[in-house]
């Protein structure tokens, strides 16, 4: 049986971004034969564009990631009490790619927010927004990780024996889903 491949999607494009760490957290307790950071810094979705050049080679590039992936984890910050523009879009581009990438695919969803709840309403309306797209999202255990800058230690490691716990259990969930 191959190693499985763990593709995640950040919402937030900074290098050091709390919603990246926590990816990189939730495939080290994964555990992987590969974890791809997929790129999100795509054009903004434009039919035009679309019309006059086709699928942008790195829109394409995201779905064949997503198509190969066995299981993808998608992490989001919440802005203005939804998920970041830069998610939607990545998820729109992906959309008018041919074939169906994210059909049956085990996805994991969480958060990681400055605020209190954690992204808990970004979660929620990530999730309205992965319906069309028919993919196996688990349920739970659910992560809000709040006040997310003060949960990570200077390695980038959770610091929350809690919110790792959680964590571990969601990530051996979807191994388990993704039949590993």
């Amino acid at each position: 049986m191959p190693e499985p491949i763990l593709l995640g999607l950040s919402g937030s494009l900074r290098q050091d971004a709390t919603n990246r760490k926590l990816l990189r957290e939730a495939a080290r307790l994964f555990q992987p034969g590969q974890f791809i950071e997929a790129e999100l810094n795509l054009p903004l979705y434009d039919g035009d564009l679309e019309d006059g050049e086709g699928i942008p080679a790195a829109v394409q590039t995201l779905a064949d990631q997503i198509s190969h992936a066995h299981a993808v984890i998608i992490s989001t910050p919440e802005y203005n009490k939804g998920p970041s523009g830069v998610l939607k879009n990545a998820l729109d581009w992906v959309s008018r790619t041919d074939g169906k990438p994210w059909a049956n695919k085990p996805v994991a969803v969480m958060s990681a927010a400055a605020g209190r709840a954690g992204g808990e309403r970004a979660q929620m309306i990530l999730r309205a927004y992965m319906v069309p797209f028919q993919p196996r999202i688990l349920q739970g255990p659910e992560i809000h990780l709040a006040s997310s800058s003060n949960e990570f230690d200077e390695d980038g490691k959770l610091s929350s024996p809690r919110y790792e716990a959680s964590l571990r259990t969601l990530m051996e969930k979807l191994r388990a889903e993704a039949g590993f």
